[in-house]
């Protein structure tokens, strides 16, 4: 490990492989670094118009292999997943929102809302770094704190 001070392991990582993602004509989606069970998992989600082929997968994977060792953005063992955030993808930072504004979605709340209702199905009309704002069926708009949910995800099979 290097003497330099150390700085939010996905911040460093989306810094490092944002430019080389991007010189393949791709998108980077997010970058997740998480634990589960006894391993470590760098995740990268990547997109592209048309969608993302196991080729493109491979090619990014050893595209950022080596300049991912030599910034040694972890300590210790992980590892490196890169994929497509999925048809049904999980919309999290601001820009994700911002694309898919008209778009239908499903919210899952952690616990039920005071009207004891935990999943919502609508149209996203807004969003703020506290909220998402919902179209639902019947016409009406509910608003949600993002917080309060387990996920926000596009429900639909139509991406663009």
């Amino acid at each position: 490990m290097s003497e330099r001070k150390r700085g939010n392991t996905v911040t460093e990582v989306t810094e490092l492989i944002q430019p080389i993602v991007e010189s393949m004509g791709l998108l980077l989606w997010n970058v997740c670094y998480v634990k589960e069970g006894s391993e470590y998992y760098l995740r990268i989600f990547i997109d592209k118009d048309g969608g993302v082929t196991i080729d493109d997968c491979e090619n990014v994977t050893r595209a950022i292999d080596e300049p991912l060792d030599r910034l040694d953005p972890i300590d210790g063992n992980y590892i490196l997943e890169v994929s497509s955030p999925g048809v049904e993808r999980e919309l999290i930072l601001d820009w994700h929102f911002d694309r898919y504004l008209g778009a239908p979605v499903m919210v899952k709340l952690i616990r039920p809302d005071e009207s004891g209702i935990r999943e919502y199905k609508g149209t996203l009309i807004s969003h703020s770094k506290e909220t998402v704002t919902l179209m639902l069926e019947s016409g009406s708009e509910t608003v949600i704190k993002k917080k309060a949910a387990v996920y926000i995800k596009l429900d639909d099979f139509n991406i663009n």
